[in-house]
């Protein structure tokens, strides 16, 4: 891959592992957990389109926890978790390879950096929890468009901030519909498939596949 002067990544399933939550949790909530864990996520998400389409914004942790309320629910799981799960949920889990490339990443001198559907305070707290914070030179939140991911001002957001062309950006997404977003949009995506999973038909081909982010470093 030539002429890539910014590599932006997804937050949620990309660099965090979503389901860590749950999965702390698992002693308490049994084997359900991850069923559990995939429903919350699946209903989340389905929260941030039905919202964008509906033009009813709520921030992204409001729709965490309106997706929660409806999980515990679905799993009968006892109402008295809910704050665990939510402070859990504010200090996920990066996935093992991440933070080693992006410090190699970082050596390379590309610009780095995080676009996301959740809110500033969230993304910035993952981050430093995680100790990550010196390693991204911006986080991007769609709270500044106020429309969730996959919609093209989303995407525009660091194109209009580093004043570059679309193809110069390397766009990582585990979210074979957010690889899609941005890959028509016009960003040059390759998808984290880190589950053997299979890609959507959204009329977008990602341009490589890997199986974790420290194979970024073979391809650029």
């Amino acid at each position: 891959m030539k002429n890539i002067k910014a590599i932006i990544f997804d937050a949620y399933g990309t660099l965090f592992d979503v389901n860590s939550a749950a999965e702390k949790c698992k002693d308490k909530i049994g084997d359900k957990w991850e069923g559990f864990a995939n429903y919350w996520r699946t209903t989340q998400l389905e929260y941030t389109w039905l919202r964008s389409l509906m033009k009813k914004h709520k921030d992204f942790w409001q729709i965490t926890e309106d997706s929660l309320d409806k999980s515990m629910k679905a799993f009968k799981i006892n109402i008295e978790m809910k704050n665990e799960l939510l402070n859990l949920y504010k200090v996920l889990s990066p996935y093992p390879e991440v933070k080693e490339t992006l410090e190699k990443l970082k050596e390379k001198k590309y610009k780095l950096a995080i676009l996301s559907n959740g809110t500033p305070s969230l993304l910035h707290e993952l981050v430093n929890s995680n100790n990550l914070k010196n390693l991204f030179d911006d986080i991007f939140s769609i709270e500044e468009v106020k429309v969730y991911k996959p919609s093209s001002k989303v995407y525009e957001m660091p194109i209009k901030k580093y004043n570059i062309k679309h193809e110069e950006v390397a766009f990582l997404s585990a979210n074979t519909w957010d690889v899609s977003g941005g890959g028509n949009y016009g960003f040059t995506s390759i998808w984290v498939n880190r589950n053997n999973n299979v890609f959507d038909n959204l009329d977008y081909k990602p341009k490589k596949q890997i199986t974790g982010l420290n194979q970024l470093l073979d391809i650029l």
